[in-house]
């Protein structure tokens, strides 16, 4: 089984910034890709940014000039770093781990609350 859990949501003012990590653990995959989503009520959920296990990135149109994704050198842990936030950032982020080869399985975490006050 393969946990995945998200830390270091919170309340920011407009302007500010604020860092997310997620950590996978147990029986993790050879190759995995993990990544940021984030979710208003009623919207579907949008990729932020994600990385592969080569370090390739890709970032989702939210992200791009503001946000950084890294990953530590255990490999596991991942880090999203967000500045210049607006209230339009408002919303749930959650860590997706991706397994890259067959059958592709899809593990979510329970998502961290980000609010962005005007």
């Amino acid at each position: 089984q393969v946990q995945v859990v998200e830390s270091g949501g919170g309340l920011v003012q407009s302007g500010g910034s604020l860092r997310l990590s997620c950590t996978a653990s147990g029986s993790l995959p050879n190759v995995f890709v993990m990544a940021w989503y984030r979710q208003v009520p009623g919207n579907q959920r949008e990729m932020v940014a994600k990385i592969f296990s080569d370090n390739y990135i890709q970032y989702g149109d939210p992200a791009k000039g503001r946000f950084a994704i890294s990953r530590d050198s255990d490999k596991n842990t991942i880090n999203l770093q967000m500045a210049r936030l607006t209230p339009e950032d408002t919303a749930v982020y959650y860590c997706n781990l991706r397994e890259d080869l067959f059958p592709f399985r899809d593990y979510w975490g329970q998502g961290t609350q980000v609010s962005v006050s005007s």
